[in-house]
């Protein structure tokens, strides 16, 4: 049986998030405690007590998200978890290649807090906007977007996340002007999304190159199981290969219906969400019926877990 681990993105925060996990096991406190030293401020802290308006904001989500689904990765590790591949769906990419090897915690937290910084201040609060469709395919998606942008207000398939759901991004007047358009071309569903900055789409260029030359000096080892990448939806261990599909994906699609396929293409059948939250549970339930996907997160999920 294959094994793949799957880590959430931003949207699966919530203050509290890793608590109770930190008090009950010695490696996750540790965890949290390596992550606030990384970082000179203790995001343990904004994980476990808010307040939550700080934690919500992108900078201090990505990093927090991260290390709260690296310190359930290594409680599992002192059980024995084996596994065969690893993904994470956006910003949840960057713990995967933790769980992978390929990156550090430490530098992993530092830059995905600088990714979080170069995101939102590459577009300003309430310029970008991102909407969520429901029941409208890509093609009929893409053809929405390119009616509704306008130079300068581009609108964009941003997250293609399976199950009827696509997730587009853009500038704000663009999502207005898309969201009517998703319904008349049949959309069942069509909402703003509350986000502090258009991801996934080419409005973030100035934040992929910015988080480019921060990626330049980092050391990239090659992971030790295969990573699905968000950008090509297909597995990669080269180590260069990573670091700019890392850059890629500031600005790219998030192809993870795709990349839920390629996984069991890949023999698995058997996949751990590990982190905050079950988002992306009920997404490889629409995708994949043959994947049986268990979330693990709180202590006594991880007690429950067996080899």
């Amino acid at each position: 049986m294959k094994t793949a681990l799957l880590f959430p993105g931003q949207g699966s925060q919530r203050v509290g998030m890793g608590r109770d996990l930190a008090q009950a096991v010695d490696v996750a406190r540790h965890t949290y405690a390596e992550a606030d030293d990384a970082l000179d401020f203790a995001i343990s802290k904004l994980c476990f007590d808010g307040p939550e308006d700080e934690l919500t904001l992108t900078k201090f989500t990505q990093p927090a998200i991260l290390v709260t689904s690296i310190a359930v990765f290594r409680s599992l590790l002192e059980r024995g978890l084996t596994f065969d591949v690893v993904a994470g769906h956006s910003l949840g990419e960057w713990s995967a290649l933790v769980a992978a090897g390929a990156l550090s915690l430490r530098d992993a937290v530092q830059l995905t807090h600088l990714r979080g910084t170069f995101m939102q201040e590459a577009v300003p609060v309430g310029v970008g906007s991102m909407a969520a469709l429901m029941g409208l395919d890509l093609a009929a998606t893409r053809l929405v977007c390119e009616q509704c942008s306008l130079p300068g207000e581009p609108v964009e398939p941003a997250n293609l996340n399976g199950g009827g759901q696509i997730v587009i991004s853009g500038h704000a007047a663009a999502i207005d002007r898309a969201i009517p358009a998703a319904k008349a071309a049949g959309a069942k569903r069509a909402v703003k999304l509350s986000v502090s900055a258009p991801f996934h789409c080419s409005l973030m260029k100035p934040a992929a190159e910015r988080l480019a030359a921060a990626l330049a000096g980092i050391t990239i080892l090659p992971p030790t199981v295969p990573v699905v990448a968000n950008v090509t939806a297909a597995p990669t261990r080269d180590p260069e290969t990573i670091r700019r599909l890392l850059v890629e994906q500031v600005t790219g699609s998030v192809r993870w219906e795709e990349s839920v396929q390629a996984i069991a293409g890949l023999g698995v059948t058997r996949a751990y969400e590990l982190g905050s939250g079950a988002v992306l549970k009920g997404l490889v339930k629409r995708i994949a019926e043959t994947i049986e996907i268990t979330t693990i997160g709180e202590p006594h999920e991880v007690t429950a877990f067996t080899a």
